[in-house]
């Protein structure tokens, strides 16, 4: 398997891991999930403190640096494990990887393709648009290396 069809595979793998996660929330209640979680146990904070071996005041502060979005992830896991719950880390693609991969490539293969089309269009040799994306297909397929299409942004 070379490079190319590698990563391909890699796209098409993640896609499908990731699936399930685009159907989650996409925020954490306004109070962060610790103190939601808590509140729904019933716990209170000096109860939470008792099992992570903290004092209620250090558990305020968590919860507020988990509603600032700047918690530390083992705090976070730390807090799950008192609670009874699992951390799930994961970053998710606002749409899938291969979308992401084939705009990329277009967006570069046009770039390429587009000093070559003018260069065909001053010599006179202007192909019409179903060749255009015939060409573009081949280009991207054949020719475009995909670690080229992360060097800058387009």
């Amino acid at each position: 398997m070379n490079r190319r069809q590698a990563t391909a595979e890699a796209r098409r793998s993640l896609d499908r891991a990731l699936a399930p996660f685009r159907k989650a929330p996409k925020r954490p209640p306004s109070r962060g999930w610790i103190r939601a979680l808590r509140d729904a146990l019933g716990m209170t904070a000096e109860q939470l403190g008792e099992r992570m071996g903290i004092s209620q005041p250090s558990v305020q502060r968590l919860e507020l640096s988990e509603a600032e979005g700047t918690i530390q992830l083992s705090s976070l896991r730390k807090a799950a494990a008192a609670l009874d719950c699992d951390v799930i880390y994961a970053l998710v693609p606002r749409r899938s990887l291969q979308e992401t991969y084939n705009a990329a490539a277009k967006s570069v293969a046009r770039r390429e393709l587009g000093l070559i089309g003018h260069t065909m269009a001053l010599e006179d040799q202007a192909v019409g648009d179903e060749e255009d994306e015939d060409r573009l297909r081949r280009f991207i397929a054949d020719e475009l290396d995909p670690r080229e299409l992360w060097g800058r942004r387009r």
